[in-house]
């Protein structure tokens, strides 16, 4: 039986009580990817019934999951998605722990399969179901794999990841309503900075603060943009993974809202890039903008939930809007991509309605001051 870590004792009382509030009578579904999630999941899974609640421990195979993805059929898909569908309507939460051993497992499924995926899976369970009916939160757990990709021992890496995920979300929550009240008085944000010039309006569009209730860890403000407002070019420094591939060096250029050319590192990724854009009409347009602020995150390490949270970054989502600041947007994509304005990354400059609010990555008005790094 894995020896529960201390640190994951205090980490899944806060999951419990700050970011799903799990209460009497509820039950609270926990999804834990890769056996070095297990201790962190007995944990949440005592700390759940102690609060009177009842929990549901669905342990993930990582290499498993990917023989599904490489060989079923479109119908095994459409079962399967409609079984996980009916177990996350009886949830009332959903906590998701990834803690695979390779970030890059699925480097080999394909597009098309990974398209048979989100239709039938990914988009109905999680976005349509999970996001906008459950309380949920979702983190990552240290294990070796995700020191590497932070290139840090294991020990230091963990260090930093309990330290990070059991910030004072509290005061960060009271320092963001400044940023939250700004962002909701702004029609036209202009964003310029190295490889980097866009437009936009998200005039109208609600604004929501993310303090640690949805994401361990966390820091960011977010709303979208305006669906067909988009025009200019923006360029994202953060690597990143998706449906376990990397790409590096992301440029967007926009027309109306729509992507007009997307391109990548080298032909593979630009190419890799676009067949997942061309997936369906709303992921060649924008469904999120944030800007963050968490202040221990300084630098990219290729997990989003870590990366999108970079002190002095903004991040944009291509394809689905969220239901709390909808734009409209539909799709089965939503992929952040994330570009980081301190001067250490080539600096930048964020404009609302004409006043500069930020530049290289640092608030300029006292009020915000709390959430600069």
């Amino acid at each position: 039986m894995p020896i529960i870590d201390p640190r994951d004792t205090d980490l899944a009382q806060l999951l419990i009580s700050h970011s799903i509030k799990a209460k009497k009578g509820e039950l609270v579904f926990i999804e834990a990817v890769g056996l070095d999630t297990v201790g962190l999941a007995m944990a949440l899974s005592k700390a759940v019934l102690n609060a009177g609640a009842a929990p549901y421990v669905h342990i993930v195979e990582p290499e498993q999951r990917r023989a599904f993805l490489l060989n079923a059929k479109e119908a095994s898909m459409e079962r399967l998605g409609e079984f996980e569908l009916l177990q996350m309507q009886n949830a009332d939460c959903f906590i998701g722990i990834r803690g695979t051993q390779n970030s890059f497992e699925n480097a080999d499924v394909s597009r098309d399969q990974m398209k048979l995926y989100a239709k039938h899976i990914a988009k109905p369970v999680h976005l349509e179901e999970r996001v906008k009916r459950t309380r949920w939160c979702v983190l990552r757990y240290p294990n070796p794999a995700m020191a590497q990709l932070a290139q840090r021992s294991r020990e230091a890496f963990a260090e930093f990841y309990y330290k990070v995920c059991t910030l004072d979300y509290a005061k960060m929550a009271r320092d963001v309503r400044a940023l939250k009240a700004l962002m909701e008085k702004t029609d036209h944000v202009h964003i310029r900075g190295p490889g980097t010039d866009l437009q936009f309006s998200m005039k109208n569009i609600p604004v929501v603060p993310c303090t640690g209730t949805h994401n361990i860890p966390d820091g960011e403000c977010f709303s979208a943009p305006v669906k067909d407002s988009v025009n200019g070019t923006v360029a994202f420094n953060a690597p990143t993974i998706w449906d376990g591939a990397p790409y590096e060096q992301l440029a967007m250029t926009f027309k109306d809202g729509r992507i007009i050319k997307a391109t990548a590192a080298n032909k593979d990724q630009t190419d890799r890039l676009n067949k997942i854009l061309d997936q369906d009409e709303g992921a060649r347009y924008v469904g999120e903008f944030s800007l963050a602020f968490n202040p221990m995150i300084k630098h990219p390490m290729r997990d989003i939930l870590f990366d999108e949270k970079i002190a002095g970054s903004f991040h944009m989502a291509m394809g689905q809007a969220y239901e709390e600041a909808n734009n409209s947007n539909q799709s089965a994509l939503h992929w952040d991509m994330v570009c980081i304005q301190r001067k250490d990354y080539g600096g930048g400059e964020m404009y609302f309605d004409g006043k500069l609010v930020r530049k290289d990555g640092v608030f300029l008005a006292k009020n915000l001051a709390g959430l600069n790094p």
